[in-house]
Formats: structure tokens, sequence, C-alpha cells
């Protein structure tokens, strides 16, 4: 694979946009929920590391949604008119939880526009920066890899997923359905009709089934990061590898806490790895 240009984009590198919106109680209760978790959280308890994603997501209307379900292209984003767009990755940083029930801001930056060329055809690479303050601190620092991609040709053979690593310390087994998706999607104003239109899943793009959403999954292992170990997360980088499917049971998976980090991962359910990461923790104590 060769890098090539970015002129096309290099005007998009720099911009910025600032939102500010109420880290509403009754939305983070409502995640509870979906997720079914016995915990209860209310205006003025921290906001759970990944859960900052339900927030600053614009409900576009309807005439402009491109045909995918995702906002038509141009805006803050580049115009990149390749017509496939996924969630590849991303670094957090936690400095301080968000509070629940109070203003918080959030400031976007197109760090990188990269265009490449390989097997698989052309790929663009979008890199975004986050800063999410509330009440002039700054709480996450976030980076974003959006990839922007074509179209397989017809009957192209997809390509085999990576083994996960064997050996984990812990483990806990998770099967996402279609309720579970609609309402993640509709928390998180996210359209992309693979999500909850199987039929423009399957001959649309591809897929053999309803995709999990990356952001889920990642939400899911920063929550298991930490699960019963009496640390808070500190920081989390993790890269989508292969789709997990609506229905069909998957497994997070971690190594023991070395040092402060650990690796942690999503199997799928013939063994495959569907998300690597890596998390930094600290005693709550």
């Amino acid at each position: 694979m060769t890098t090539d240009t970015i002129e096309d984009y290099a005007d998009a590198i720099g911009r910025t946009e600032t939102r500010t919106e109420l880290i509403a109680a009754d939305r983070a209760a409502a995640l509870t929920a979906t997720l079914d978790l016995a915990r209860s959280l209310q205006s003025g308890d921290p906001l759970p590391p990944g859960w900052h994603w339900l927030y600053f997501n614009p409900f576009v209307a309807r005439s402009g949604l491109g045909p995918d379900g995702h906002p038509k292209r141009g805006g803050f984003l580049p115009d990149i008119k390749l017509p496939r767009r996924m969630w590849a990755g991303g670094r957090i940083t936690y400095h301080r939880p968000l509070t629940i029930g109070q203003q918080a801001e959030k400031e976007s930056t197109i760090l990188n526009v990269v265009t490449k060329s390989g097997r698989a055809g052309a790929l663009v690479f979008v890199t975004l920066r986050h800063r999410l303050m509330q009440g002039g601190a700054l709480c996450i620092e976030e980076e974003q890899d959006i990839v922007y991609r074509e179209a397989p040709a017809p009957g192209a053979p997809k390509p085999a997923p990576a083994p996960a690593p064997d050996g984990a310390a812990r483990s806990s087994g998770f099967t996402p359905d279609p309720v579970l998706l609609f309402r993640f999607s509709a928390l998180t104003s996210n359209g992309h009709r693979i999500h909850y239109d199987r039929t423009y899943a399957q001959q649309e793009e591809d897929y053999r089934d309803l995709v999990v959403h990356g952001p889920l999954t990642a939400t899911l292992l920063q929550g298991f990061a930490t699960e019963g170990t009496g640390t808070r997360l500190t920081r989390f980088e993790f890269r989508g590898m292969a789709p997990l499917f609506c229905d069909r049971p998957f497994t997070l998976e971690a190594d023991a806490v070395e040092d402060g980090t650990l690796s942690l991962w999503a199997r799928g359910p013939d063994g495959e790895l569907a998300m690597q990461a890596s998390a930094t923790v600290e005693s709550l104590r």
C-alpha cells in the first residue's frame, strides 16, 4: 500500500467545530437499561468511560441523509466521495470524568486526511481530535480514526480475520440482539442502516447480518477493563479488526493488569479477533 496525495483534502485539515450539550441523566439511564446493567445513574454521578459517545451527535433532518443513513457528505468533515465509511478506532485519555446533569463542551478538529491505495482500492483516512470540557476543565481528549473506502467488487473474497489471542486472564460473554442495536443507534443518533436494516446490510453492503456498532463493542470493553478491579480507566486505545453480527455471541477478554496496563480484545463466535484494545488504569484508593 502506498501513500498518495492529500492535496484534494488539504483545506479540511485544521477545520474546527464546537458543540455544547447537557450531559443529560435520562440518556445515561437509557443506556443503562439498554445494556441491562444493575447500576442507577443520576445527576451528579460521573459518566462511565465511553458513554460520552451518547452526546454531541447532531440529529440531521431526513432530507440531509444519504442512502446509507449517514448525513450527506460535506459540512465539517471533508466531502469524500468513497461510498463506505467506518469508525476504525481511536485513542482516548480520561483526565477526569464528565459529570451527569451539567453542561459540557466538545471541540473537534480535523488533524489529518490521508489517501492511500492498495489491492482493495482507494482508502481515505481522516483523523479527528475531540476535547471535551466541563466548567472550563479538560475532561476527555480523544483521537478518532475514520476510514472511507470503495465498495468491494461483487463476489470479491473477504479477507480472513486474524485469530484472537489465547490465554485470557478473564472473560465475559455478550450476545447482541436487534433491539439492542436499534436502541444503541437511537441513543447515539447513528442512522447507518447496517445496524438496523437487515436487507440493506446484506444486499447493499454485503454483510451476513446486522452489524454491531464498533463504539458499542469499545464501550463494553472499557467497562470490562475495570469491572471488579477497584481501578479507574485513564487511557484506552482500540482498533476494529473484524465485524461482529446480531444474534451471534462474542466474548470480551483481557490479560492480567501489569504495571497499570492491560491488553483487551473482543473474540468473535468463530474465534476471530473482532477488536483489539489496550487500557491504562489506576487504583481508586
